[in-house]
């Protein structure tokens, strides 16, 4: 958005450079934590309030509806105060969605996450993009912190909601409030970038002119006509879909095969750990190979193979471990992939930020009917077989996508569109 800027203004080596990647891992820590901690508190939640499982799925599908509503408009956002400020913009509001979610109302507990959803979703926008801006030739390994610190802080979260509700007597308001101290840490450690780029403000105005421009017909409008584009959209969604349909339901799929819910909170924190050596490894190879599809086909059939076990074969809390541990190293790894899509298909800043926006709204908006589709059928059959059958089917659709999305290519290479379809993309 502003790369003409940076290549004239490069940030000094060290000590800038260090602080920016401490901001950038922070500031990922936000983007997962306050919603996997509401997973194994779901129980506690539903008693306390009495909402039935498909409302308490709610909780993190309007989250994923906010994803799908704000990704689009968060560039634009960007391009007027600057990517640090949207950035900080956004903290601070996850920080106040927090709060407000911890307050004794129902309506509270809904809109503070309806907050917190809008507000991640320009960092999940804007940190793909302002890696690919800063980092251009570390691509791989930045997008691999970035997901390490979503995927650890997940996993500390989720495990950490029960003790903090139970042991520490916060009770499960408090449990979820205290997340509001790791916004308050990233928005200080954040500061120091909008001090140092105070005059961006500006510069993000005349970003058309100053950044690289997408090529004719592939703006946000003419995304929506590349096949690349669908594709990285839907290997998102699916993934994504996968993703929270397990933060939302994974704890109680495993009290329904024997385990207590503070070991089954453990379990979804085990998920997420596992997953943090996977995230950080997975895109360091990918950047590295021009095609990424044996990567996705290999993290398909490992995600098979962990539903199948939790299907047929979760019955003891050995084995129950096993599937966890493939479950993690395939949801990690494939989200730190559909990122680096963000960068890899793309031949410019701008057209990277308007990927990410197009692939993360239409992926969220896929992605926000799993923990209610999963809380349905499940109150339906009143058992965990139809929703562990649909989302082993899920994955099959994961990999055709993965599969268009994994193929060398960029957005650029695909044929230009015939002069009515511009016209109709200007329109």
């Amino acid at each position: 958005m502003n790369a003409k800027n940076r290549s004239k203004n490069p940030r000094p080596a060290l000590a800038s450079t260090a602080l920016l990647v401490a901001g950038i891992f922070l500031i990922a820590a936000n983007l997962r934590a306050p919603i996997t901690a509401v997973g194994p508190l779901v129980g506690a939640i539903r008693e306390s309030t009495g909402i039935s499982g498909s409302a308490a799925g709610l909780l993190t599908t309007i989250t994923l509806i906010a994803f799908g509503l704000v990704s689009p408009i968060a560039p634009r956002i960007a391009r007027r105060i600057g990517i640090e400020a949207t950035l900080f913009v956004g903290t601070a509001v996850i920080l106040l969605g927090v709060v407000l979610r911890s307050l004794p109302y129902v309506a509270a507990l809904f809109a503070g996450t309806a907050l917190i959803g809008m507000a991640i979703a320009l960092g999940n926008v804007l940190l793909p993009t302002l890696i690919k801006r800063d980092f251009p030739h570390k691509l791989g390994m930045m997008t691999g912190i970035y997901s390490v610190s979503m995927n650890l802080w997940a996993g500390i979260a989720s495990g950490l909601s029960i003790p903090l509700a139970e042991a520490a007597g916060l009770g499960w308001r408090g449990s979820l409030g205290f997340w509001a101290a790791l916004s308050a840490v990233a928005a200080v450690v954040w500061l120091p970038q909008l001090l140092r780029t105070a005059d961006e403000t500006s510069a993000s105005t005349s970003a058309s002119a100053s950044a690289p421009k997408p090529a004719a017909g592939r703006r946000a409008s003419g995304l929506r006509r590349s096949s690349l584009a669908w594709q990285v959209s839907f290997y998102m969604g699916l993934q994504s879909f996968l993703f929270y349909a397990n933060v939302s339901w994974l704890p109680e799929i495993l009290h329904d095969r024997g385990l207590s819910y503070e070991t089954a909170g453990w379990f979804l924190s085990l998920m997420q750990i596992v997953s943090v050596p996977a995230s950080f490894a997975t895109p360091i190879l990918a950047a590295r190979l021009r095609s990424q599809r044996p990567i996705v086909a290999v993290l398909c059939a490992i995600l098979f193979v962990s539903y199948a076990g939790l299907l047929f074969a979760g019955g003891t809390a050995a084995l129950a471990a096993v599937w966890i541990v493939l479950l993690g190293i395939s949801m990690g790894s494939a989200f730190s992939l559909s990122v680096l899509f963000f960068s890899l298909r793309t031949t410019g800043v701008r057209q990277s930020a308007e990927l990410s926006g197009m692939a993360q709204s239409i992926g969220y908006l896929i992605a926000c009917i799993g923990p209610a589709l999963i809380g349905y059928l499940h109150d339906s059959t009143h058992g965990w077989t139809w929703p562990l059958i649909v989302m082993t089917a899920i994955v099959v659709g994961k990999l055709v996508a993965g599969l268009g999305a994994g193929s060398a290519r960029t957005i650029a290479d695909e044929p230009a569109k015939p002069p009515l379809a511009a016209a109709g993309a200007r329109r």
